[in-house]
């Protein structure tokens, strides 16, 4: 994520700089430094931050992600994100088996996810 990404995202919200400090748990400090570029911003405020705006928006009528995905039933009984029901946000799980693979960590599975039907349709 980016520092433009992170300020749209928390307008989206409809939050102060102030607020989603507080809300992510963070310094103000913090959050200045995201948005003017000079702090990258971690892996789990990326998390968290999509994790709110998904929720924001709401997933009423939305297909599990391993039917939007045609995703082999073999592959879906192992994988957490149907282990677990979070088919909806198969993207939060860092060890879901997205088009048969694994993803290590969260950098690497967010990239993949980004470019998801699955992901792209709450953003």
């Amino acid at each position: 994520m980016n520092r433009r990404e992170f300020k749209y995202f928390r307008k989206q919200l409809g939050k102060t700089q102030n607020e989603i400090a507080q809300l992510l748990g963070i310094s103000i400090k913090a959050i200045h430094s995201y948005e003017q570029g000079w702090r990258s911003i971690p892996g789990y405020i990326e998390r968290q931050l999509f994790f709110l705006i998904i929720k924001k928006k709401g997933m009423k009528n939305i297909k599990p992600c391993w039917q939007i995905i045609n995703c082999a039933s073999d592959i879906r009984d192992i994988c957490p994100a149907f282990e677990f029901k979070c088919d909806k946000l198969c993207w939060f799980i860092s060890g879901t088996i997205c088009r048969g693979v694994p993803y290590k960590n969260w950098k690497e599975k967010i990239k993949m996810c980004r470019t998801c039907k699955v992901f792209k349709q709450f953003l």
